[in-house]
């Protein structure tokens, strides 16, 4: 029995455990938020200790001192969720301007045709999906000053916009969705044009940057869409 006991799990790690399968959001936050939670409850179960229970009972003790997973969750997945709205919006402001360059690798090696003769070339499609990308830019750099230190000012800094981080998501998901239709027009524009390296270039950035945002949107659209933050924002 004693062999058995000396291998049972440590309740405050079998907590902290089930805490962080439940969470969703940028590995470094979440590590760090659920090293805090690691820090206090070992914290308050030393303090029991210190008061003259077991490890065990204190360990039991901190536990619901401060609250099951279902009762801890909500507030830790908001946080979380507003720290990928947060990197899925940097992500953005700093890829969608690699979209404008290859719009503009496209015009150069297209040797700047004239209105009439661009409605009818891929480098057009670039064009128009470089305003895509400015416009997500702009979106993404506001997102940034409302869930940071602007938001501070605010009479209710915790009452950000309930479904900013949904928003974010899907901003991101059409410049993603546009890098993904320039990498196919720049391909186009390559395989027609006699200064092809430039536009294999512009074509090969976009699908690099394309990749990264995909990526991104998509924790921010999963971390947005659950059920447990939508409670922890009402």
């Amino acid at each position: 029995m004693s062999a058995t006991a000396g291998l049972r799990a440590d309740p405050v790690e079998e907590h902290i455990t089930a805490l962080a399968a439940a969470l969703h959001g940028p590995a470094k936050a979440k590590s760090r938020l659920v090293e805090e939670m690691r820090a206090g409850l070992v914290d308050t179960a030393a303090a029991y200790v210190d008061e003259g229970a077991d490890e065990v009972e204190a360990a039991h003790r901190a536990i619901h001192e401060f609250g099951t997973v279902d009762e801890l969750a909500p507030a830790c997945q908001r946080e979380l969720t507003v720290a990928q709205a947060r990197h899925t919006a940097r992500t953005v402001a700093l890829t969608a301007p690699f979209l404008v360059a290859c719009w503009y690798l496209a015009r150069t090696a297209g040797g700047g045709p004239a209105p009439g003769e661009l409605a009818h070339t891929p480098q057009l499609l670039a064009a128009h999906l470089a305003f895509v990308a400015t416009l997500a830019a702009l979106l993404a750099a506001a997102t940034l000053a409302a869930t940071g230190p602007l938001a501070r000012r605010l009479p209710t800094p915790d009452r950000a916009p309930h479904r900013l981080p949904l928003v974010v998501a899907w901003t991101g998901t059409t410049a993603s969705a546009a890098m993904a239709v320039a990498t196919l027009a720049l391909a186009t524009a390559a395989a027609l044009a006699t200064n092809w390296p430039l536009l294999a270039a512009a074509g090969a950035l976009a699908a690099a940057s394309h990749a990264v945002v995909a990526t991104s949107a998509r924790a921010c659209r999963r971390c947005a869409t659950l059920p447990i933050t939508r409670l922890a924002l009402d």
